[in-house]
C-alpha cells in the first residue's frame, strides 16, 4: 500500500504542476487590440444611467403586426426543424424578385441567394472566401467594425483608406493609390454607416475603373439599403453589370423590417463566388432560423412594404434634424440610413468619447463618439445619433440637448 500511496502522491504532484506551466502560459489572442464593442458600451452605460438610448443601431418601436403573426402561424404548423443550408427557396425567390424591382437585376436563387444569420456573418464568410494570408483589403473609413476583424482573422491586411471629410463621399484618387498587386479586396458600404453618405451611378462607375483588370473582389454591405432620402435612390454595387461579376451583396432584412434581433441576412453573388461563400456559412451557422424564413417569405410578396420605408424614415430624420437645429450643433442631414451625424468642433476640443459618456450621465441622451469608426481613432469632434426610435423619444432626447453647453461650458 505504500507503494501506491506514494505512486498516487507522485501523480498528484506532477499533475498540479502541469497544471501552474498551464495557467501562467497567456492566451495569445487573434484580435489583442479589440475589445468590447463600443455599440454594447454605450448601450450598457444608457441602461445604467437611465438615458434615452440613440446610440446602438436598432429600431425602438416593434415590427408590423402582420409579419409577427406569420412567425407565429409557422412556428404553429411546424415548420421548426433545420431548413436548407442556403435558405428556404421561397425567400431566395421573393429576394430575387426584390431585388429585380428595385436595381433591374434577377439573381438565381438556386445558385447566386444564400440566406445567413445576420449581414455580420455574410460580410465575414465573404471575407473568408476570398482573402488570403498577406492579402491586401480597403476599407474606406470610418467604417463599421465587423470589417476589420473579417479581414484579420482570415490572414489579411487592412489598407484604410480615409473618405472625404465634408461629405464623406469616396476620395478617387486615394484609393487608387492604394491599389497594389497585393490588393484582393475592397470593402464598401451604401447606405453609409456613420455617415449616411449614398453612393451615386458616378461612384460605382469609378470603383469599376479602378479595379478593371484586376482580381480584386468588392464586398458590399448594403444593409441599409431601403432607408434613403429626398428622393435618393440606393443603387446596389450589384446594380452595376460589371461590379455585379466580382461582388458580394450583403443585406439585411432585419434592419429593413425593425427586426435587428431576429439576424436574419442574405447574401447575393455569382455563381463560382457563392459556391466559396456557401462553403464558409455552412460551418459557422450552417442555416438560419426556420419560420421566421417562411414569414418573411410570404411578407415580401407586397412590395409596398419595403418600398414605403423610405418615407417613413424620412419623417423621423426630419422631426429629429428640426429639433437638432435648435440645438447649438452643426449638421448635414443624413441622406441615407437611420443616423445623424453632429459636430461640436466650433464649440469646444473636448474628446468625443468623453463628451458621448458626459451626455449619457449629466443628460441622459446616450450617443456614439464617431473616433470609434477609424482605426486611428481620429476625433473630429463627431457624434452618431439614431433616430430611429418613436417620436415621443426622439423630441424628449431634444429636449434634453438643448442643455449642451452646461457639459461644454
Amino acid at each position: 500500500m505504500k507503494f501506491w500511496d506514494g505512486f498516487f502522491s507522485n501523480l498528484e504532484s506532477k499533475s498540479f504542476l502541469l497544471r501552474e506551466e498551464s495557467v501562467e502560459k497567456k492566451m495569445h489572442s487573434k484580435l489583442p487590440h479589440i475589445g468590447t464593442t463600443i455599440f454594447t458600451v454605450m448601450s450598457k452605460l444608457a441602461e445604467d444611467e437611465g438615458a434615452i438610448n440613440l446610440s446602438q443601431g436598432f429600431p425602438g418601436f416593434g415590427a408590423d403586426s402582420e409579419l409577427l403573426e406569420l412567425v407565429g402561424k409557422y412556428t404553429l404548423k411546424g415548420y421548426n426543424q433545420y431548413p436548407p443550408m442556403a435558405g428556404i427557396l421561397g425567400l431566395r425567390l421573393k429576394l430575387a424578385e426584390k431585388t429585380q424591382l428595385t436595381q433591374g437585376y434577377f439573381p438565381d436563387p438556386e445558385r447566386e441567394v444564400t440566406i445567413v444569420s445576420g449581414a455580420t456573418e455574410a460580410l465575414f464568410a465573404a471575407a473568408s472566401a476570398v482573402v488570403r494570408k498577406g492579402d491586401e483589403v480597403i476599407v474606406l473609413e470610418p467604417a463599421y467594425d465587423s470589417y476589420e476583424p473579417a479581414i484579420t482573422l482570415n490572414g489579411g491586411k487592412p489598407i484604410y483608406v480615409p473618405l472625404n471629410e465634408q461629405d464623406f463621399s469616396p476620395d478617387w484618387e486615394r484609393i487608387k493609390k492604394a491599389i497594389t498587386d497585393k490588393t484582393r479586396a475592397i470593402f464598401v458600404n451604401s447606405p453609409h454607416n456613420p455617415s449616411g453618405y449614398v453612393w451615386t451611378k458616378s461612384d460605382l462607375d469609378e470603383l469599376a475603373q479602378v479595379i478593371r483588370g484586376r482580381e480584386i473582389f468588392v464586398i458590399s454591405d448594403e444593409v441599409y439599403e431601403h432607408i434613403t432620402f429626398d428622393g435618393k435612390k440606393h443603387h446596389s454595387i450589384g446594380y452595376h453589370p460589371e461590379l455585379r461579376e466580382k461582388t458580394f451583396v450583403c443585406g439585411s432584412f432585419g434592419k429593413t423590417f425593425h427586426v435587428t434581433g431576429w439576424k436574419i441576412g442574405y447574401c447575393i453573388a455569382p455563381p463560382e463566388m457563392t459556391t466559396e461563400f456557401r462553403k464558409i456559412h455552412q460551418y459557422l451557422t450552417f442555416t438560419t432560423v426556420t419560420p421566421m424564413q417562411y414569414a418573411l417569405a410570404e411578407y415580401l410578396e407586397k412590395p409596398d412594404r419595403y418600398l414605403s420605408i423610405p418615407d417613413f424614415y424620412q419623417k423621423k430624420r426630419d422631426l429629429f434634424n428640426s429639433g437638432l437645429s435648435q440645438t447649438d450643433f452643426q449638421f448635414r442631414s443624413s441622406a441615407g440610413s437611420f443616423f445623424q451625424l453632429v459636430n461640436y468642433g466650433h464649440l469646444s476640443k473636448m474628446p468625443d468619447r468623453e463628451l458621448a459618456t458626459r451626455m449619457t450621465k449629466e443628460l441622459k441622451v446616450a450617443c456614439i463618439p464617431v473616433s470609434v469608426f477609424y482605426s486611428d481613432k481620429k476625433d473630429n469632434q463627431v457624434l452618431r445619433f439614431c433616430f430611429a426610435k418613436e417620436e415621443s423619444e426622439l423630441l424628449e432626447a431634444l429636449d434634453r440637448l438643448k442643455d449642451l453647453n452646461r457639459i461644454l461650458a
